[in-house]
Formats: C-alpha cells, sequence, structure tokens
C-alpha cells in the first residue's frame, strides 16, 4: 500500500482519506463533494467503492467484531487454534470458510436456516464428511454471549422457535456480500443486487466518462488483485476517454481525474 501510494504521489496524484457523500455525473463535468465539505470537478470518474460483507443484525455483532466475530477465515482462523467455532452461512463460501477452519478449530458448527445447503453437491459434502464439522440445520444465530468477548451462540430453530445456547468463542459469518453502491443508485445503471453494470470487457458504465471497477462490479472473485486488475483497466479506459475528447471543448481548468 505504501509503495502504491508513493507511486501515485510521485506521479501527480493526491489522496484524500474522506467519504464521498454526494456526486452529479450527468454531463461532460462531474462533481464529487466530500464529507469534510470539499467539491471537486472532474471530467472522468472512476467508482471503486467496494462491497461490504452482510452482517446477522444482532445487538452486540458490533461490538464484538474482531473480539470474536469475523468475516474473514483466512485473515482470523489462525486465533482460534483448538477452539469451537461457529460458521454462519449455507453457499460455496460458507463452505470454503468451514473447511479452512477445522485446520485450526477443535470443532465447527456450520449454522444454516434450512435444510440443506445452497452450495455446490462437492463443497456441501466436504463439509458433511468432515470429522470437525457439525451442521445445525433450519437455525440462526438468535444471540451471541460474552461480555469482552465471544463465549457462546444463542441458537434458535427456524421451523419450532425453540433456542439453545453452545460453546463458542469464534463466529465466522459468510451470509455474502453487498456492494457499496448507495451513492449511485439511480445515476447509474445497476443490477438487482445492486451492482453497478459495466460494458464488458471494458470498465464503462451507461454514463460517458463514468467507469467502475472492483468489488462493485464482481460478483463472483472479490479478491484484491482481480480489484487491482479492473482498477487498472478503468485507469487505461479513462485515460482514452480523456484522450478522445475534443481539446477545445470548454473545461475548468482545475478539473481532477477522482476515484471515489
Amino acid at each position: 500500500m505504501e509503495s502504491m501510494r508513493a507511486q501515485a504521489e510521485r506521479f501527480g496524484a493526491r489522496i484524500l482519506l474522506d467519504d464521498a457523500i454526494r456526486v452529479d455525473l450527468d454531463g461532460p463535468i462531474k462533481t464529487v463533494e466530500t464529507g469534510a465539505g470539499e467539491t471537486f470537478l472532474a471530467r472522468a470518474v472512476i467508482l471503486t467503492m467496494g462491497s461490504a460483507y452482510r452482517k446477522l443484525g444482532l445487538p452486540d455483532e458490533d461490538r464484538l467484531t474482531g473480539h470474536g466475530v469475523s468475516w474473514c477465515a483466512t485473515c482470523d482462523g489462525f486465533f482460534f487454534r483448538e477452539q469451537e467455532i461457529v460458521v454462519v452461512g449455507g453457499g460455496d463460501s460458507a463452505m470454503e470458510e468451514a473447511l479452512f477452519l477445522t485446520r485450526f478449530a477443535s470443532k465447527v458448527t456450520v449454522v444454516h436456516r434450512r435444510d440443506e445447503f445452497r452450495a455446490s453437491k462437492i463443497m456441501a459434502q466436504r463439509v458433511l464428511d468432515h470429522p470437525k464439522i457439525e451442521v445445525a440445520w433450519n437455525s440462526e444465530i438468535a444471540g451471541l454471549v460474552g461480555a469482552e468477548k465471544v463465549e457462546a451462540v444463542t441458537l434458535r430453530d427456524t421451523v419450532t422457535g425453540t433456542e439453545r445456547t453452545i460453546s463458542a468463542t469464534g463466529v465466522f459469518v459468510a451470509i455474502g456480500h453487498d456492494p457499496r453502491s448507495e451513492i449511485v443508485t439511480g445515476l447509474v445503471d445497476t443490477d438487482a443486487d445492486g451492482y453497478v453494470l459495466v460494458e464488458h470487457p471494458s470498465t464503462r458504465t451507461n454514463l460517458a466518462g463514468v467507469f467502475a471497477a472492483g468489488d462493485l462490479v464482481d460478483h463472483t472473485y472479490r479478491q484484491a488483485i482481480t480489484a487491482a486488475g479492473t482498477g487498472c483497466a478503468a485507469a487505461q479506459d479513462a485515460q482514452h476517454y480523456l484522450a478522445a475528447l475534443d481539446e477545445t471543448a470548454s473545461v475548468p481548468t482545475e478539473t481532477e481525474e477522482v476515484f471515489a
């Protein structure tokens, strides 16, 4: 990250640690307003707001995040060596998380709302066959137990409504992602899930001079390297767009390329 920052600044880029709170993407000149009250004018804008992990919506979820609640097995699994862990979800991501965590945990309980997984058959079977993994079917997490860290979880049966508490020091949530596209909803075309649509293989959106990259457009891979690759493609697309503009067009002299 520091190398990237140094290289960008060496070539004249300004890196601003702030949120874009409002954008106007119509017309030849785009407007981006930040939380600090600055307004930027640009002929090209690249949207790279990414995606966010879906949360369980529990009262203590935020408080215990980093203290037993996690969304990344590869990041945090090591800290739960020989402990009992819960994985929430029923898709391929949840299966991958559960299988990975068996490297460290003494026991992994997969909590799923239904009576069968949505995951591919091969991934589901690997989970069902693993001696360290137990599945809590027709179940959801109703509560997190622990003052300073997770000590147990309360499970609710989605059919009968009955509740029970099981021991767990880690809760890994794998119930999907949501694109952080709220700021551009209704401004650029998105799909039913809110992901920004681009004209593949380019990164162009339906608006001239507006490009999108990374997890904001990616349903499938959601990896740093794939996001960086499409970010590079978006930068090149923006460069080509700017080069093709009529040089005689009336453009404010203080316009900049803005990465939202």
